[in-house]
C-alpha cells in the first residue's frame, strides 16, 4: 500500500510536468509564428499616398437606374432636405424613374458637381445656372413660378427694425452680409442693387458671405451686420413677423429652377420636364410637401430657355462674375 502523502506528491510532480510541456510547446509555437510574421513584413512607402485632389476624383459606382438630385443651399441642410425629399417622391411617381437627394460637400459647389455629372439634376439659381451653362453646358429645364404666375423673383436688402438706415446709399461704409457666394438672390442681385446706386464692394465697410439666406438673415437680426441681401420670400416672412425691415426690393430677374447635366438621356430629360410643368404644389400635389411656399418655386414651374437669362447675363459679366461667353443651347 502506497503512503498517501507520497502518492499526492507524485501526482503533483506529474501535473507540473504536463503544464511545463504545454507551456514549452506554446512558447515554441509563438516563436515560430512570430518568425513567420516577421518574414512577411514589408517596407511601406509613406509617400505613396493620394492627395486630396486625387481623393476627390474617386467616384463611387453609380446605379444607372437612379438619378441624383442636388441643390443650392437656401436655409439649413436639414430644412432643405425636408423640402426636396417629398418633391423627389413626386418626380418618381410622375416619371417612373428613381431619384436620390445629394448634398454638396464643403469642398465643392453645385455648379461643379452638376457640371461634372456627380448629380444629374439640380435646383439652382440664375447665377449658378449661368456659370454651369458656360463652364459645363448644362441644360435649363424649368424655372420656378411666383405668386403672380411668372418665372421671376426678387431679392431684398434687409436691416434691423430699429435701424436708422433708410436707403441703399446709406450703406456706404457699413457692414453687409451676403448669402452664399454663388447665390443669385443672396449675392448677385444684391450686388446689382448696390451697383445701380453707385456702390461697389469697395464702398462697403466690410462684407461677408454667410453661406445661406438663413445665416444672412441671422447675421442681420443679431446685429453682427448692418444689412444683408436675401430672397424675397424669406424677406417678406421676416418683415411680417417684425424681425427685419426691408430697405430695398430689386426688380424681377429669372427665378431659380431645375437644370440638368448635359449627359442625362433625352428620354429622362423629357419625362422630368413634363413632370415639372405638370407639378401643382398648391393643388393636387400639395399634401405631402413641406413648406414648399418658402422655396423659389412656390407655384410650380414654367419652361426654361437660355435666352431668358440674357439681361441677367449682362449684369453678371459687368460685375466680373462670369466671362462674356455663351455656349450653344440644347433642350430636352
Amino acid at each position: 500500500m502506497i503512503d498517501k502523502p507520497i502518492h499526492d506528491k507524485c501526482n503533483s510532480i506529474v501535473f507540473l510536468g504536463i503544464i511545463t510541456c504545454i507551456i514549452a510547446m506554446f512558447t515554441t509555437a509563438c516563436l515560430l509564428v512570430g518568425c513567420e510574421f516577421k518574414s512577411e513584413l514589408k517596407r511601406v512607402d509613406l509617400k505613396n499616398v493620394i492627395n486630396e485632389k486625387e481623393l476627390g476624383q474617386i467616384k463611387p459606382k453609380r446605379d444607372p437606374n437612379v438619378f441624383l438630385f442636388g441643390f443650392d443651399l437656401r436655409a439649413t441642410p436639414e430644412e432643405d432636405a425636408k423640402q426636396y425629399l417629398p418633391f423627389l417622391k413626386y418626380l418618381e411617381n410622375a416619371t417612373g424613374y428613381r431619384f436620390t437627394l445629394r448634398f454638396t460637400s464643403k469642398h465643392k459647389d453645385i455648379v461643379q458637381i452638376l457640371g461634372t455629372g456627380e448629380v444629374d439634376f439640380a435646383a439652382i439659381g440664375a447665377g449658378s445656372y449661368l456659370r454651369a451653362h458656360q463652364e459645363h453646358d448644362v441644360i435649363p429645364v424649368a424655372r420656378g413660378v411666383n405668386s403672380l404666375g411668372k418665372g421671376e423673383y426678387q431679392s431684398m436688402i434687409i436691416v434691423r427694425p430699429d435701424s436708422g438706415l433708410r436707403e441703399i446709399k446709406d450703406l456706404r461704409g457699413r457692414r453687409f452680409a451676403f448669402g452664399g457666394i454663388n447665390s443669385t438672390q443672396g449675392h448677385i442681385i444684391p450686388r446689382i442693387m448696390l451697383a445701380e446706386q453707385g456702390l461697389g464692394m469697395e464702398d462697403l465697410g466690410s462684407y461677408e458671405f454667410t453661406g445661406s439666406h438663413f445665416e444672412c438673415a441671422n447675421s442681420v437680426t443679431s446685429g453682427r451686420f448692418d444689412a444683408g441681401g436675401i430672397q424675397d420670400t424669406m424677406g417678406r416672412e421676416l418683415a411680417t413677423r417684425g424681425l427685419v425691415k426691408i430697405l430695398h426690393t430689386s426688380r424681377y430677374f429669372p427665378s431659380s429652377g431645375i437644370s440638368a447635366n448635359r449627359n442625362v438621356p433625352i428620354a429622362v430629360l423629357t419625362a422630368v420636364k413634363r413632370a415639372l410643368l405638370d407639378f401643382q404644389p398648391t393643388g393636387r400635389d400639395a399634401e405631402p410637401l413641406y413648406h414648399w411656399d418658402m422655396t423659389e418655386m412656390p407655384n410650380g414651374f414654367i419652361e426654361a430657355k437660355d435666352e431668358d437669362y440674357e439681361e441677367f447675363r449682362k449684369w453678371a459679366v459687368k460685375l466680373n462674375l462670369i466671362s462674356n461667353f455663351k455656349v450653344e443651347e440644347r433642350r430636352p
